[in-house]
Formats: structure tokens, C-alpha cells, sequence
């Protein structure tokens, strides 16, 4: 995808900036250069593209902290649509142990575009199964042919049935091929530099699906190679009681114990953290991956989100993998996020700007993106453009409520200065090429 030197949107209604004052700019212009913004004000020029933006507000791309991309060839899988989160596991683990490098190529194509026509620029994938010669490097190049910016994470399971874990033992690794493996995708994809398109994590995928000592040496080679650390905590009651039976200590306890507890570590879910907990990812600036559809379609609960926003615990959107959704609208889950806070504490417990900076800034703070997440000069590029001209608006008194009223899918959208979405289709991809394949190996996975 080739990136045009320098573009112009012009004379947006209102540029919702999410910069440090929190500005929310009438009739401005933006300047992008070289993947960055350049400029922003009235009256701009530019000798390169121009996106006329009036009857449009202007966001920075959403970032979503949490997915598991290959599930997206999973969705409303009859066995699992009304069970809960282990349930739900043991009846999805024997179709996900037929995929191959095919599979999770084709899922993750599909899941990023649905992202991105949803106004996400930057996404974390959580892959924790490798069946048949599959690997992250699979997810890392459909993410550079959808030209989305991308922070996967190398995900792992160790303890099978056998040794009394929950996944069967074919989905299982040994800890050793893990760590090598873990070594060799930092080495050959991660760059630490501003304007990243791919950072890699480190991501053991639960506690009751690998050995503590494995999530201790996680932690360590994470801090020595420089890179993020994530998984799955507290999601729901059987999570927690697990973790009391089995580790004698809460969830949250369990993590500062193994060295997963600082800015350098973010966890899925955290339905279930209690006021210590909470005080501890204050405390250590350990991240949160807010995810509330998921939460919502396996019954886990509504995540105490407004105490930690109170406390100072980060916290992000995530929208969870395609087959606990099932579904990867990113703004819809802002929405949702939004309403749930709103159901469990009253209507002033989130507003709608304040779930709108939990999509944008509020993730890419959670990832380490300062460079992403806000409309400011010298941050990158990625920028939503939403046609607020529309049925979904009208008679709105205020564009920018979002969430309140307005589109789910963007118009334009621009991932370090490209262009990935046009007039609300995908630019980077043959999408309906794409669908057509993935619901052939789908087929192919129902057999």
C-alpha cells in the first residue's frame, strides 16, 4: 500500500482532537506528512490529496487493546452460544485444532478490515494456538496487506487435559519451543521506534492453561527484549475461584507474585478485580483491556470500569475475539461501554466523550503508543472521518456525541497517512474476495 506524501482534510464540522486540553476544533483543517500530522488549523494548504470532511467529525483512530483474530472463522458456533466461558472453551478448542497458516491469514484479514470499517487504526491480537504449522507470522502479514497498525502478541498454552488444564493436549506446546519461538517473532517483527507498524508482545494465554514458572520467564524475557506483556485476568467467577483453589491467592495476587504488575504489562477483562486489586494496577500502571460485549455474551459481568478510571488504572477498549462477541465493531463497543457503567452506576457515570477517549487515547496509552491515539501535531496519522450527515445523526445537537448519535462505520479512515478506508469500503484488500474464501475453509471446519 503506498503512502501518499502528504494529504489534506479540509473544513471538518468538528475535529474531536483528544490532545491534552481535550479540544474540539470547528471547521479545521489537517495536514498529514509522511505519516504524521503536520498541522492543524483553518485555511490549510496542500499540494496532496484533499478528503473533504464537511458534514464530518474527525477522531483519531480507535485502538483496540484486546482480539483474537482467528476466531473470526468461529462466529455463533450453536455448541457455544449460550455457555459460559468454560464451557464455551471446551467446545471450540476441537474446531480451532483444525486450522492451519490459511485459516489464521484469511480470519485475521477479515477481523482487521471489520475493525477498521469500525474507525480502528491500531489493534493487539492475542494468538495462542498454533495448530499445523501455524504461526503469529501468519496475523503479522494480513495486517500489512490491510495496512493496519498492529501489536500482536505471541500467546502460548502448556497445560493440557492431561496435566489438569482445560484446552485438549493438541492445542498444547512445551514451554521450551514456546520461549524459542517467543524469541525468534521479536527478533524478526518488532520495532521499538516511533510510527511502529508492528510491535510484538509476550502473551501466556491464562492462568489455568500454563504453569506459573512459564509466566515468570514470560515476564522475564518480555523485560529483556523490551517488550509488553498481556493476558487474560479475573474474567469472570469461575476465573477467580480457579485461582483461589489452585495458585491459594486472588487473581491479581497471582500476577504481582509472577512479575505481571507495571506500565509494561496489560490484562484482559478484569471483570471481577476487587478494591485492592484495583489499587495494585493503580499503584503499578498496570493496563486493562475493557472488553463489555464479550463480557456480556458469556454472562462474566460488568467490570468495575468507573472505580478504576478513578483510581488511575489505564484502561482501554477491547472487542474480544470474534467468537465471544461475535462481533468486531469497535465503536459499538464504546457504546456499549458506555452504557454498561451508565446501567450499574446511573446516567453520569460515563459520558459519551469520556468512552470515546477510552477508544482512542485511552488504548493506545494502555499499548505504550504515546505517538497514537490523539490529533496533535507530530502524532501519527491515524485518523477516523465519520459521516455525521447521515440517518444516524439526524437531529443530533451535538456531532460529537458519537456514541450517542451518530455512524459505526467510518468514511474515510487513514492508518499512517494512508488510506485504508474510502468511502466506506476497504482500499487496502478485495474484501468480498476474502469473505468468499474464508467462508469456503469455514465450510471446510464444519465437515
Amino acid at each position: 500500500m503506498q503512502q501518499a506524501s502528504e494529504m489534506l482534510i479540509k473544513s471538518a464540522q468538528v475535529v474531536v482532537t483528544m490532545d491534552d486540553q481535550r479540544r474540539e476544533l470547528n471547521g479545521a483543517d489537517i495536514r498529514v506528512q509522511n505519516g504524521q500530522i503536520a498541522e492543524i488549523g483553518t485555511n490549510l494548504q496542500s499540494d496532496g490529496e484533499v478528503i473533504l470532511a464537511a458534514g464530518c467529525v474527525v477522531t483519531p483512530g480507535l485502538v483496540n487493546t484486546h482480539h483474537h483474530l482467528y476466531q473470526t472463522l468461529t462466529r455463533a458456533v450453536p455448541g457455544g452460544q449460550n455457555a459460559l466461558l468454560f464451557g464455551w472453551l471446551k467446545t471450540l478448542y476441537p474446531i480451532w485444532s483444525g486450522f492451519g497458516p490459511e485459516e489464521m491469514n484469511i480470519s485475521a484479514q477479515i477481523g482487521l478490515a471489520e475493525l477498521a470499517l469500525s474507525g480502528c487504526t491500531l489493534t493487539s491480537d492475542h494468538l495462542y494456538l498454533y495448530p499445523n504449522g501455524s504461526r503469529l507470522d501468519d496475523t503479522i502479514d494480513a495486517a500489512k496487506e490491510v495496512g493496519m497498525r498492529f501489536h500482536p502478541t505471541r500467546g502460548a498454552m502448556s497445560i493440557g487435559e492431561s496435566d489438569g488444564g482445560l484446552p485438549p493436549d493438541a492445542l498444547v506446546e512445551q514451554e521450551a519451543a514456546i520461549l524459542e519461538d517467543t524469541i525468534r517473532v521479536i527478533d524478526a517483527h518488532h520495532d521499538a521506534s516511533d510510527g511502529a507498524m508492528v510491535r510484538v508482545g509476550v502473551a501466556p494465554c491464562s492462568p489455568f492453561s500454563v504453569s506459573r514458572d512459564l509466566m515468570r520467564d514470560a515476564a522475564i524475557l518480555a523485560r529483556d527484549k523490551g517488550v509488553m506483556l498481556h493476558t487474560h485476568l479475573a474474567e469472570n467467577d469461575e476465573d477467580v475461584a480457579y485461582s483461589l483453589e489452585t495458585f491459594g491467592c486472588r487473581p491479581g495476587q497471582y500476577a504481582e507474585d509472577l512479575g505481571w504488575t507495571g506500565d509494561d504489562v496489560w490484562h484482559a477483562h478484569c471483570v471481577k478485580l476487587d478494591g485492592q486489586e484495583i489499587d495494585l494496577f493503580a499503584r503499578s500502571r498496570t493496563g486493562v483491556a475493557h472488553c463489555p460485549c464479550s463480557n456480556c455474551r458469556l454472562g462474566s459481568g460488568i467490570a468495575p470500569v468507573r472505580d478504576m478510571r478513578d483510581a488511575g488504572v489505564p484502561v482501554g477498549l477491547g472487542v474480544d475475539g470474534s467468537a465471544s462477541n461475535d462481533v468486531g465493531n469497535l465503536m459499538a463497543e464504546a457504546r456499549q461501554a458506555m452504557l454498561l457503567q451508565r446501567v450499574s452506576r446511573g446516567a453520569d457515570a460515563m459520558s459519551a466523550r469520556e468512552a470515546l477517549e477510552i477508544a482512542t487515547r485511552g488504548g493506545a496509552e494502555v499499548l505504550g503508543r504515546s505517538d497514537c491515539g490523539q490529533i496533535a501535531v507530530g502524532k501519527r496519522a491515524d485518523i477516523a472521518i465519520w459521516d455525521v450527515s447521515g440517518v444516524e445523526a439526524a437531529g443530533s445537537w451535538d456531532p460529537a456525541a458519537l456514541l450517542l448519535a451518530g455512524p459505526t462505520q467510518v468514511k474515510h479512515l487513514l492508518v499512517e497517512g494512508r488510506q485504508v478506508v474510502r468511502d466506506g469500503q476497504m482500499a487496502t484488500i478485495d474484501l468480498p474476495r476474502v469473505i468468499e474464501r474464508q467462508n469456503t475453509l469455514a465450510q471446510g471446519l464444519m465437515i
